[in-house]
């Protein structure tokens, strides 16, 4: 051949691709003096059946290393990997013996000898490394033409893909348990439950060895997590996540990551070598003035996402999902290390990694979701740059929790909460925010499930290792009068559940984006362990027992998902504004220091709704309220936290209320519907 690009490859694209008669490979190192390839077929992992040794003269275009390698001299190679070498200097982390996988590998591969500890040191770890997978029939882009869109009816449920069905009680085939096959069997659950979203933990391939079963440890962005398939073979995991993709889309349920590019696997600087650190440490990681790794991610490190291979990096990556893979949006998370300067300043003006995925053309059209901190830095809201981008609102999870709890002067974030945040999402100029901005939230992932926030007033996380340190103090709980679950009395578990039908209540009554979290809906519990990162067994793994134990509860989601979904009042792109009228147990809202109740009326017409009327008591003892619009028999309840399944919601309810003064039971929530003006 004459081309150059076969006879020394093209820096373009990023990664192994397979071009019909080879392979062109193309990795980024700035810093690099040398460069070797290293191809393994499938019989040995620690012997290269080809070594490709760069020539900078010939391989290298500006900070780009590249080959191609023809067919007929491939050896039967099925996997890859590089060995980088270059100056010792302060903030580089050259280890030329180190096995190193490539950032962009579309399959990440692990020998039956792979081997966690091998990776520390600079020392070889030679047959004991994660290889990438040489991948020649790169998918067809998902036609996402049919992909669902929602609106006001968007509700976003929260899950970990092993957790979901990896119990024995999941009622799923063994060999699916556990996978993406096993949310797919699952899809009748989701929509029975009126989910429009799922929000999957991190699937991007993390370390299996590292004892970390949330996922946020990210070893490479671009392959799905192989635990999480039935298949070995790269190309086969790819079609199980499409297939779960497509056949969650054919029910109407959105798609989104929740990804992690804030940080990676490879921890502090004498830590382990996978990938980044060996092939250029400084490019890819954000150094302090001593070389140091700057942790404001609190897990050793922080992306250098400010620089253009990082972004590069990151963009490439996030396509490749919607693209590719068929996702349908991304929660980011510590998002607010996206605004991170080159010097570890921030930027909240113009951030350019955010710029870029905010007008990527592909990328604007799905949704961005962003949990807008770290444990430096605070976002939430207006201060964070992604300015048409969704945020966890964890304001709403904190204020909802203490209201519902019985703390006093909570009344006035009740008040900002509920109609859509707009002290943090303000709807003027400059800003022009919106409701739809905040991902309103009780319960997530990390600290107490909605179960022990009623159940619990401590942390009990002494599994995980740290003597009980770890995790959120403060979590704003409430036992309702008895620590755990020794010794609970029939009226301490009414009480539980009260509180946690009170919690949803306001969640599902709430302008802006509800999200709920796996296993909410049947009072799954961790015991008390608000961090259970590392708990890969059944304080993690959903018992579906519990769904037929407590079929109150997930009988009471059901129906106000339904309700909300049913209500395009309560969900505006805009705040309630003119169509809520605040009260109290009389015709003025009481703000006072220690006051625990609260009501409103909201107008529906202007949305095709019915017009609302809600009291919340979170008062220890009984309260009377006087509804303040409309008159006698105009009111039916559709909505009493205090009432007992069935009679706690039903929402077909005909039966007029005749009198305009209300008994709300001490700590719950009555709702009214109008049924005429």
């Amino acid at each position: 051949m004459h081309n150059w690009q076969y006879d020394h490859g093209s820096p373009n694209p990023l990664g192994a691709t397979w071009h019909g008669a080879g392979y062109n490979f193309a990795l980024f190192s700035q810093h690099a003096t040398h460069v070797r390839l290293l191809l393994f077929a499938a019989d040995d992992y620690a012997q290269p059946c080809y070594i490709y040794d760069f020539d900078s003269r010939h391989n290298r275009t500006a900070d780009v290393w590249h080959c191609y390698v023809a067919a007929g001299v491939l050896n039967g190679a099925q996997y890859y990997a590089y060995q980088v070498d270059g100056p010792h200097a302060p903030g580089s982390n050259f280890a030329p013996e180190k096995i190193l996988l490539d950032p962009w590998a579309r399959g990440v591969y692990f020998p039956p000898d792979f081997s966690r500890l091998a990776a520390f040191g600079t020392h070889s770890n030679a047959g004991k490394a994660a290889l990438g997978c040489l991948v020649k029939d790169t998918p067809a882009h998902m036609d996402l033409s049919a992909a669902p869109r929602h609106g006001h009816d968007l509700i976003i449920y929260e899950m970990h893909v092993r957790g979901f069905t990896e119990h024995h009680t999941s009622g799923v085939a063994d060999d699916v348990s556990g996978t993406f096959a096993g949310i797919k069997d699952k899809i009748p659950y989701l929509k029975e439950l009126g989910v429009t979203a799922v929000e999957l933990l991190p699937v991007h391939q993390y370390d299996p060895q590292e004892n970390n079963y949330w996922g946020y440890m990210t070893l490479n962005f671009f392959a799905p997590h192989h635990l999480y398939c039935k298949s070995t073979t790269i190309a086969r995991q790819i079609e199980e996540f499409r297939d779960m993709v497509r056949a969650l889309h054919a029910a109407g349920i959105e798609v989104i990551l929740d990804v992690v590019y804030n940080h990676t696997v490879e921890e502090f600087k004498d830590g382990l070598y996978y990938s980044w650190k060996g092939i250029d440490n400084a490019a890819y990681y954000l150094l302090d003035d001593n070389h140091e790794y700057i942790n404001d991610t609190g897990c050793g490190n922080t992306l250098r996402t400010a620089y253009s291979i990082v972004r590069r990096m990151v963009l490439d990556s996030l396509r490749y999902w919607v693209q590719v893979m068929g996702v349908d949006g991304f929660r980011f998370d510590l998002a607010s290390i996206l605004t991170r300067n080159d010097d570890g300043s921030i930027n909240t003006h113009n951030p350019p990694i955010i710029e870029e995925i905010t007008m990527d053309p592909v990328l604007s059209q799905v949704r961005l979701i962003a949990e807008p901190w770290d444990i430096a830095s605070y976002q939430v809201g207006h201060t964070f740059p992604g300015k048409n981008w969704a945020q966890w609102n964890g304001k709403y999870r904190d204020d909802i929790r203490r209201f519902v709890k019985g703390e006093y002067g909570m009344v006035s974030a009740l008040m900002r909460r509920l109609p859509g945040s707009d002290d943090l999402f303000p709807p003027h100029a400059p800003h022009h925010c919106s409701p739809l901005q905040s991902v309103n939230f009780i319960t997530a992932h990390d600290g107490f499930t909605l179960y022990d926030l009623v159940a619990y007033n401590q942390k009990y996380n002494v599994a995980n290792g740290y003597n009980n340190t770890d995790g959120t103090t403060d979590n704003y709980s409430w036992n309702c009068g008895t620590e755990g679950d020794a010794a609970i009395t029939p009226a301490i578990m009414r009480l539980r559940k009260q509180q946690a039908k009170n919690m949803v209540t306001l969640l599902m009554l709430s302008n802006g984006i509800p999200m709920l979290t796996m296993g909410d809906e049947m009072l799954h519990t961790h015991k008390g362990n608000n961090n259970p990162y590392n708990q890969d067994n059944e304080l993690n793994w959903l018992n579906w027992e519990l769904l037929q134990e407590h079929a109150d509860m997930y009988r009471f989601f059901k129906e106000i998902i339904a309700f909300r979904k049913g209500n395009a009042s309560i969900c505006r792109r805009a705040p309630w504004g003119h169509d809520v009228q605040w009260y109290g147990t009389g015709e003025y809202a009481d703000i006072a220091e220690h006051s625990l109740s609260l009501a409103y009326y909201l107008a529906g017409g202007s949305h095709s709704s019915h017009d609302i009327y809600v009291m919340i008591n979170s008062y220890w003892e009984p309260l009377h309220f006087t509804i303040q619009k409309g008159k006698a028999g105009e009111w039916v309840e559709i909505i009493n936290t205090a009432r007992e399944s069935p009679a706690d919601i039903n929402t077909a309810a005909k039966k007029p209320v005749n009198s305009m003064l209300h008994l709300v039971a001490e700590r719950s929530i009555v709702v009214l519907r109008r049924t005429a003006k």
